[in-house]
């Protein structure tokens, strides 16, 4: 089935837009072929404002308006226990107030943006997807993240390249407690190392401690400055350490 073919069935729905590459070229679809498309952005505490600036950046120069709703995921126990399906809760939050707010605008399903890369038996949130009747029209068109990313770009969205990013509640120890003060200073150490220059790593927190990972690329130079990245984040992190293995580039 073709995106097209997939909008021509299902002509009215409700978009759970994040601002990343997946629900960005959904929302350039559908604003293309949905005959009406409802537009919903969920800021909470596990998203980092440069999401939100990005996502309402991107529907701007789409020409698409925005509905932006608020969720209290730290009000969730299932949520800030941390445990290994900590985003199957997540995801049944998030997407009930979605379906709720689109539901009074006169929407009966909402769309995500999972795609035909993702590995659902390793996605929790995946489920609750699934028991919230949410469809995955990119994974149902069989679009993989790069095919998306190469439709993106001819189609000149900005985020056709924008690496992946995990919500903030993914640098927290599984089993840990998440709590507001460990997820603002995750926040405020990863807009710091944007600052320095760095684009793709991670921030992880156990116990107060930060571990770095940057890609193979950025690795060298972030070791370099060490000492530069160590006062930066010092604010937020009594211990603060670079993971000599990195990690992998977003795909």
């Amino acid at each position: 089935m073709e995106l097209r073919e997939f909008f021509l069935e299902h002509p009215r729905a409700a978009l759970a837009f994040s601002g990343g590459v997946d629900s960005s070229y959904l929302l350039y679809a559908g604003l293309k072929w949905a005959e009406k498309l409802g537009v919903y952005y969920v800021k909470s505490a596990f998203q980092p404002e440069f999401e939100r600036r990005d996502a309402l950046r991107l529907a701007g120069e789409l020409g698409a308006q925005v509905t932006v709703l608020e969720a209290d995921v730290l009000s969730c126990a299932e949520v800030t226990a941390n445990p290994p399906d900590r985003c199957y809760f997540c995801k049944r939050v998030i997407m009930s107030t979605i379906k709720a707010a689109a539901k009074a605008d006169g929407f009966d399903l909402v769309l995500d943006g999972t795609n035909a890369s993702d590995d659902i038996s390793d996605r929790p949130g995946y489920r609750a997807l699934e028991e919230e009747g949410v469809l995955s029209p990119l994974r149902l068109c069989g679009l993989t993240k790069a095919r998306i990313r190469e439709l993106s770009q001819e189609a000149g969205l900005f985020t056709w390249d924008k690496p992946a990013y995990a919500c903030l509640a993914t640098r927290v120890k599984t089993g840990e407690p998440i709590t507001a003060e460990t997820l603002q200073a995750v926040e405020a150490s990863e807009d710091a190392l944007f600052a320095l220059g760095f684009t793709d790593f991670r921030v992880r927190t156990s116990r107060g401690a930060a571990k770095l990972q940057f890609i193979p690329e950025q690795l060298p130079e972030a070791q370099r400055r060490f000492g530069e990245i160590r006062d930066k984040l010092a604010p937020y992190f009594e211990s603060i350490v670079i993971d000599p293995a990195g990690r992998e580039k977003s795909k």
